[in-house]
This record gives structure tokens, sequence and C-alpha cells, in this order.
């Protein structure tokens, strides 16, 4: 009798559904989002909430993170297999530190979102009006990091600028009250923040990076040791591509996967917020002809000149060193969706 039971046994898992006999089997993969659960991460949750990754053999934890310098750290520790990060910072890193290894396997942002906000009623009407004035813009905030090459590319010095290191949230406030001639942010970033403080986009003039500056914006940023296992990024980098694909197709269901995963989000602001990001980095002539999360080495080689100007960097790397297109899928699978 015991000898049958277990023939049973054996007999019932094998006639089993293979997807119930695969959730055991499912490979754990951890990504950080360098932000907080917000239109940044609608793609991730879309494909996290489709059941894409699972499709691709993933069990993927999507963690929130405190901007792309400690989203980088975290990969190149190995807390996280890869992280959404400002390939700027990435390529700053692997200077520093030489043994790091880290690459882009994916674009996410193919214009660079960083950018300046000024009041439109105020004394700045264009990017030199910038010299001599105070910015709020934290130490690791991308934008400000970023800016001495941005101020290059509009013909002033930076060096006058003085910077305000304020939190976020508290700096919010304190720019609509007046504490500040400028903002750096991402474009998206800033103009939904401060909307929910009563200043309105209507209220506000920017100045963004990407008219003056090639450098691409985020991208996937994977270590050493979770490329070595092709399989598992290959399939990360395809489903989350999927995702992003149906978020920028339908952002309406992307602000509902953002307010399913963070119950406290404005699902209305966070709809704006993607549509910003959707039509000002993501739907360009790059994207419409190479496919989403895809680059070109002419972007490459000006996203490390433009970064080895603003950081001055002690060495300049190559266009293979902090890139490889290995994990992206097909050119169909990465197709703009009409």
């Amino acid at each position: 009798m015991q000898r049958r039971s277990l023939l049973l046994s054996a007999s019932s898992l094998l006639a089993a559904p293979a997807f119930v006999r695969a959730q055991g089997s499912l490979q754990k993969f951890k990504f950080n989002l360098g932000w907080k659960v917000e239109a940044t991460a609608a793609g991730f949750l879309l494909a996290q909430q489709r059941g894409y990754y699972k499709d691709a053999g993933l069990d993927v934890a999507i963690d929130t993170g405190n901007g792309s310098a400690a989203a980088i750290g975290l990969v190149a520790s190995g807390a996280y297999d890869c992280a959404s990060a400002d390939l700027a910072t990435m390529i700053e890193f692997n200077v520093n530190n030489p043994s790091a290894g880290l690459k882009a396997v994916a674009i996410m942002y193919d214009l660079n979102p960083n950018a300046i906000l000024v009041r439109k009623d105020g004394a700045i009407k264009k990017p030199a009006d910038l010299a001599g004035k105070t910015i709020l813009g934290q130490p690791f905030n991308a934008s400000r990091k970023l800016f001495p090459a941005f101020a290059k590319a509009e013909g002033f010095d930076p060096s006058g600028v003085k910077w305000e290191n304020v939190a976020p949230d508290i700096g919010d406030t304190r720019f609509v009250k007046g504490d500040f001639d400028a903002s750096a942010y991402f474009f998206f970033t800033g103009l939904l923040n401060l909307k929910a403080r009563g200043m309105g986009p209507e209220m506000i003039n920017v100045f963004r990076f990407s008219d003056v500056m090639k450098s691409y914006g985020n991208g996937f940023v994977a270590n050493a040791k979770s490329m070595e296992n092709a399989e598992a990024m290959r399939g990360f980098v395809k489903a989350s591509t999927r995702g992003w694909l149906d978020a920028m197709a339908d952002p309406k269901a992307g602000a509902a996967a953002v307010k399913q995963r963070e119950p406290l989000a404005n699902e209305q602001f966070e709809y704006e917020r993607l549509q910003l990001i959707v039509d000002g980095t993501m739907k360009t002539a790059e994207t419409k002809a190479n496919g989403w999360g895809a680059a070109t080495p002419g972007r490459l080689q000006a996203t490390i000149d433009e970064t080895a100007a603003a950081f001055g960097l002690k060495a300049t790397p190559a266009v293979a060193d902090i890139w490889t297109d290995k994990f992206l899928p097909t050119a169909a699978d990465r197709k703009l969706k009409a």
C-alpha cells in the first residue's frame, strides 16, 4: 500500500501542469528602482503584475531606492542584481572603482531627464542667468553633478552657483515659498512634486539638459556576477522591456500599477508624470528607429565625454567598458507599439 501511494504521488506530480511544477524553480532576482514608487517604476510593476517575470522563470523583488549613487553602490556590492540608475553616475563609479565592472544592459531614458526648474515670472529667463544664483540640489543629485557640463554647453561659468542641500520634500516646499532661485531635478519629478504643492507647470520654466547635451539618462545597471547568469539577465531585460512598452502604450494602466503597489500614491499625478516620462524621454526618433532599450555608439561616447568633462574624471573608459547589448531582446520585441 505504501509503495502504491508513492507511485501515485509521483505520477500526480508528473501530471501536474508545468507552471505548478515550475513555481518552485523560479530564480530569484533583486532589482532596485533607484527611487521611490512612482511613475518611474510603472513598466517594472506592470511586468511584475502581468506575470512577465514569471514567464521568464524569474521571481523578481522590486525595491525602492535613494538615488542613483546609492543604487549603484548596492549593485556593486552584490546586494542587487540590477538597478535603474543614471549612466553618468555609473561611469564615475567605475572610474573610481576600476574592479567594479558595472555595465548598462539597456537604456531606460533615451533623452536625459536632468533639468533645472525656475519660476516663469522670476529673473532667470535663460540658462546663463543661473550664474551666481542659488540652486536647490543634493550632492548625490544627478542634475547637480552634471550641471558643469550643462553650463559649459550653455556658455556660462558654473563656479559661482551656490548649492543648497535640503531634503527633497522640504526643499520642494521652500522652493515654492521662494527660498531658492532654481531647483535641480529630473524634469518630470520636479514638475509633479511642485504641482502637488500648488505650483503648476504653467508657472515654471524648464531648462532641460537634453536640449544641449547628448548623454543618455538612466539605464539598467548590472554587476559582473549577475551578467554571468546570462539567461536570467536576458529574461529580466526582455520582461522589463515588455512592461515598459505596455506602459508607454497605456499610461493609465501604468499609473494603476503604481497605485496598486503604493496605495498612498496620487494616481492622477502618476498618470501625468508617466505621460511626461514617455513623451519626454522614451518616445524619440532613435527609439522609434532602433526600439526601446537600445543605444548607439555615438550617443554612448557622448555620454562618456560629457561625464568626464562634468566630473573631472581621472580616466576615460571605452564604450565597451560601460555598455553591452547582448542581453537585449530582438528588435521585434523592442519595437514601440502604435
